[in-house]
């Protein structure tokens, strides 16, 4: 599907009428992508198996709606059948959402064959809408807004299928380049500004909370640990020259990343960002793994991890972390806003 043929299938919400999620009237959403599910020895999720089948199970029996943001399962790589074999419990979850009509599975470029399957077990989706009540959120994984991909879709495919697999190369190539994010989550960031809505993309493996990524946070959290240093004194100051050392170090491992000429303009080309583009993340890092959480009130992006193996700056931060009850794995809140302040932000700065 072409680009101008998706958004304007988007736009006019030219889906089945199952295609649009209603919370709102006390629902809330888990939106959740990449998670590549393969068979192989180097599978890449190795690393958060375990950790996705726990805190999932947890969210179904806590009334949550989960929502699947394309590339759950890797078919360009191995087989649909290899898959299930060796992902059981991941399967048995999903049909546990799936059985009270909460699974909502949405196909990115790495299970997109999966529409032509007839014995696919779950209702398949291009994009859908959540209805908040206060502004509406659209749920694509991203992928149609490349032009590379749209136009070389199938060469990139056996690429992967017959090249890249055999070496044991992971899907990282959007994840490392910069400039292919970035393009990409423009489009979504005019989508959204064009049609007063909000948009949840995967795809990039980027997590982004209203239009803003980790380092652009980064930075703000600085500014305002700063802003409390002069007040602050004894345990509470120590901890605050604790807490911007080690932002500092990972705003250095950041640069590293990224060429600096990308990382110092707007990504999206104005002065003050619309908070109205939102990215679940992936599951394929060694730390953990982040997703999106939307009620009828207010969106968040979670991290989760398993204790011990989480990312250094939420341990070291002021963090209030959620244990999981008779688990290992552990809960974050990075950033959350209330969907009536976005709402106004997005009014107001347009």
């Amino acid at each position: 599907m072409s680009y101008p043929v998706f958004l304007s299938r988007l736009t006019s919400l030219d889906f089945s009428a199952d295609a649009i999620l209603d919370i709102s009237n006390g629902g809330k959403a888990l939106v959740l992508s990449d998670l590549h599910m393969g068979a192989g020895k180097r599978d890449d999720l190795d690393h958060n198996g375990e950790l996705s089948a726990c805190l999932l199970e947890d969210y179904f029996k806590n009334g949550w709606n989960l929502v699947l943001n394309g590339d759950i399962e890797d078919v360009q790589r191995h087989s649909l059948e290899k898959i299930q074999k060796k992902w059981t419990n991941l399967f048995r979850v999903f049909d546990l959402f799936a059985g009270v009509n909460r699974l909502y599975k949405i196909i990115g470029n790495h299970d997109e064959e999966l529409l032509l399957r007839r014995a696919y077990p779950y209702p398949l989706y291009t994009a859908i809408k959540i209805e908040t009540g206060v502004i509406p959120a659209f749920v694509y994984h991203g992928h149609q807004l490349s032009k590379i991909y749209v136009r070389y879709k199938n060469l990139i495919g056996a690429a992967i299928r017959y090249i890249l697999k055999p070496f044991g190369i992971k899907n990282i190539f959007t994840a490392r380049s910069p400039y292919k994010r970035f393009y990409i989550e423009k489009q979504a960031y005019a989508f959204s500004l064009k049609n007063h809505c909000l948009s949840i993309i995967g795809h990039t493996h980027r997590p982004l909370f209203a239009s803003l990524g980790r380092f652009d946070y980064i930075k703000f959290e600085i500014e305002r640990l700063c802003r409390d240093y002069p007040a602050s004194s004894g345990a509470d100051r120590t901890r605050i020259e604790n807490e911007v050392a080690s932002l500092r170090r990972e705003l250095g491992k950041l640069k590293r990343k990224e060429r600096r000429d990308v990382l110092r303009q707007s990504l999206y080309g104005d002065e003050l960002t619309v908070p109205c583009l939102f990215n679940s993340g992936c599951a394929l890092g060694k730390k953990g793994l982040s997703a999106i959480e939307i009620t009828d009130k207010d969106i968040a992006l979670v991290y989760w991890f398993t204790e011990g193996k989480g990312k250094p700056f939420v341990s070291r931060g002021s963090y209030k972390i959620q244990k999981l009850p008779g688990m290992p794995h552990r809960r974050v809140v990075l950033n959350q806003d209330k969907l009536d302040y976005i709402l106004a932000k997005i009014k107001l700065m347009q």
